[in-house]
């Protein structure tokens, strides 16, 4: 990979802000592509993003930008990281830049509406056959901008591109291991906050630790099971993709999904709850994602169907979570 060609992330959100944060040490320009015009020239201006990663500068060389064809002039290396529900809108216009060489990293945890497709499965039906990569794990935005110390995976079918990427990307604070396994990693990164939304539900009804532990360990084998189904590799599961970004989701305060849980087990309703952020919460998304992919596969996934049902039906959290204790008997 050309280190001395511009980067380019496309999405301008909290995670696509941190990206162009800690990259930019690796990049001699960094371009910064913001959907909104508005907010793409107060960040310009400001030098922060407000509304999405608020109190953290852009460094000098990022550049925010509302024309995708300013955003990716020269640039080697894209990233997308725009929300599920808007993905393929951008890629398709997207198209219209690409050049040999380019190279695209989808950073979207979540699977497209209604067709439930992975990112980079949308990537290529629109941008046609280009080298794709996928960038997973554990990783809060504000935390990975902050210099925090984080570890993700750059997952590929061919090694040499996840090896190509992972060289341009890793950095002090950045440690970026490879993966052959794009299914996996993309599943992972999708069912997870489904499970990061029961774990939110745990916390609002006041429960602890025990259940919470249960909560993870249970929730990575529905996860394990569908994304095997799926064509994953059973050890990405074990890894940064699966349990990795699982325990952060579940655990940290940083959640959104977590954070939508707990709302939810208070008594608020799910309209109320998503009408209060910009932020995206990709679980509730995936929560029907992974319900019709689990009944194409034949595989049960209790815990996201009490979600969904929750989520998409009006169950109570403590009726989903009493159904889930009260299932038949079995081994593990």
């Amino acid at each position: 990979m050309n280190e001395r060609q511009p980067l380019a992330i496309i999405g301008g959100g909290s995670w696509g802000t941190a990206l162009s944060i800690v990259q930019a040490p690796r990049f001699p320009e960094v371009r910064l592509w913001v959907h909104d015009p508005s907010l793409a020239a107060r960040m310009e201006q400001a030098r922060e993003n407000e509304t999405y990663l608020p109190g953290l500068a852009l460094p000098e060389n990022v550049r925010v930008v509302n024309e995708l064809a300013k955003a990716t002039a020269a640039a080697g290396l894209i990233i997308g990281v725009m929300p599920s529900t808007h993905a393929r809108t951008v890629y398709r216009e997207l198209a219209e830049h690409v050049r040999p060489g380019m190279t695209f990293v989808s950073a979207t945890k979540g699977l497209e509406r209604q067709t439930w497709l992975r990112m980079s499965v949308v990537l290529r039906e629109e941008m046609g056959p280009v080298p794709v990569a996928v960038l997973a794990g554990p990783g809060f935005a504000r935390e990975v901008a902050s210099g925090e110390p984080a570890a993700l995976v750059i997952a590929a079918e061919e090694h040499a591109v996840a090896a190509s990427v992972q060289e341009s990307f890793a950095g002090p604070t950045f440690r970026v291991y490879t993966n052959t396994d794009p299914v996996g990693a993309e599943i992972g990164g999708a069912l997870k906050n489904i499970i990061a939304i029961a774990a939110g539900v745990c916390q609002g009804l006041g429960l602890g630790n025990n259940t919470l532990a249960a909560l993870i360990t249970r929730g990575l084998a529905e996860i394990t099971r569908l994304a095997v189904a799926l064509g994953a590799q059973p050890q990405t599961m074990a890894g940064l993709a699966g349990l990795g970004d699982l325990v952060l989701t579940c655990n940290g305060s940083l959640s959104r999904n977590r954070r939508l849980g707990v709302g939810l087990a208070q008594g608020r309703t799910l309209k109320e709850l998503l009408a209060e952020t910009k932020m995206v919460a990709e679980g509730v998304e995936s929560t029907d994602a992974a319900v019709v992919l689990a009944q194409q596969a034949g595989v049960d996934v209790p815990i996201i169907s009490r979600m969904h049902a929750v989520l998409r039906e009006g169950q109570s959290p403590r009726e989903a979570l009493r159904e889930l204790m009260e299932r038949s008997l079995k081994t593990e």
